[in-house]
């Protein structure tokens, strides 16, 4: 222990730090995200935000689920000084757990996580966070494919299948694989804000923010022969979301019945044509809070929540925190670090 004090695993005072504890069965896509997405977030004079380090309960090499293994030169000490932790899933570990059954060298590691810390979890990682109860009592994902199979052995969790990720206070899980990077970008998002984070996902080439949630990734029993986009529309009602857009002005664009277009809306986004209005709204309020001085009456009006009274009420929904707490975070706090980096 003396050892792990003298040479720190961290070494970037001031950056966030990020610990990717990985085990033996590991997706080797799952430990790139957190390394590529927050490790590569920057200010915009080119300032690494995180510091990002793999480690494992018992250091070295490590197998991934590929023909290949990952070295690994940390041990459990880098979760001693973290400020968030990722457990990416393991194909040969994660769905053999039953409740509150962990090897001792796994429960050790997780036990060394300080009170508060962030802690997430990619695709079936969440059977370690749940294993070791930090989902205890909160609202939880993982993969569609386990999701009844997870609820089944962890009662106390209340599972949401139909989500990309869930935020859930400082405890953070994701869908299969590839929401990871969902999940990684909201992380960058809510520490560093819009900006910093569709920086990233540009860099990435990926969307800042995928609509719908898993269904949409479900097999259907029946092929829908034939469907028509509702991208169109979509485009559309982006270009001119400070209009009040109503649902049959949406489905003329595509020339479908109202009901229609509903419906296939839902099966393509995943959610109601309304529930993906509010969504867009509220990012574009969050863009103009981080980006301009613009006052939030005319924030409402470009958004196109008609009010200001409305735009507090769904952002607040939305992210917890009112629109002008949201600005002093993140365009005063964002201009400040810049400065100072």
């Amino acid at each position: 222990m003396c050892e792990d004090r003298a040479m720190p695993v961290f070494r970037h005072p001031g950056r966030h730090r990020v610990a990717v504890l990985v085990r033996h069965g590991l997706l080797p896509l799952e430990l790139g995200i957190p390394h590529r997405l927050m490790g590569r977030a920057k200010t915009e004079d080119g300032t690494l935000l995180y510091e990002v380090v793999t480690c494992s309960a018992e250091p070295g090499p490590v197998r991934t689920d590929a023909d290949f293994t990952v070295n690994v030169d940390h041990g459990p000490e880098a979760l001693d000084d973290a400020d968030t932790v990722i457990v990416p899933a393991a194909h040969e570990a994660d769905e053999p757990f039953a409740e509150g059954v962990l090897s001792r060298p796994l429960a050790d590691a997780l036990a060394r996580i300080r009170p508060g810390t962030r802690v997430a979890s990619i695709c079936t990682g969440a059977y370690v966070l749940a294993a070791a109860g930090f989902l205890d009592g909160r609202r939880a994902t993982t993969h569609w494919a386990s999701c009844a199979r997870f609820q089944a052995l962890f009662p106390k969790v209340s599972v949401d299948p139909d989500v990309l990720y869930v935020a859930d206070g400082n405890v953070l899980t994701s869908a299969g694989v590839a929401s990871g990077i969902d999940l990684c970008l909201h992380m960058v998002r809510e520490d560093y804000g819009t900006a910093v984070a569709n920086s990233v996902a540009r860099r990435t080439v990926v969307p800042p923010h995928r609509d719908g949630g898993q269904a949409q990734f479900i097999e259907r029993p029946v092929p829908v022969a034939g469907i028509h986009s509702t991208g169109t529309a979509r485009a559309w009602a982006l270009e001119n979301l400070g209009q009040p857009l109503t649902l049959r002005a949406l489905a003329e664009r595509e020339s479908m019945s109202v009901r229609t277009f509903t419906r296939r809306f839902r099966e393509e986004v995943g959610v109601s044509p309304q529930q993906w209005l509010t969504r867009q709204r509220v990012e574009r309020t969050r863009q103009l809070l981080e980006e301009t001085d613009l006052p939030v009456d005319r924030i409402a009006a470009d958004a196109g929540f008609g009010s200001a009274a409305s735009l507090r009420a769904h952002f607040q929904a939305a992210l917890g925190v009112s629109p002008s707490a949201y600005r002093r975070t993140f365009r005063t706090g964002r201009d400040t670090e810049t400065v100072a980096a």
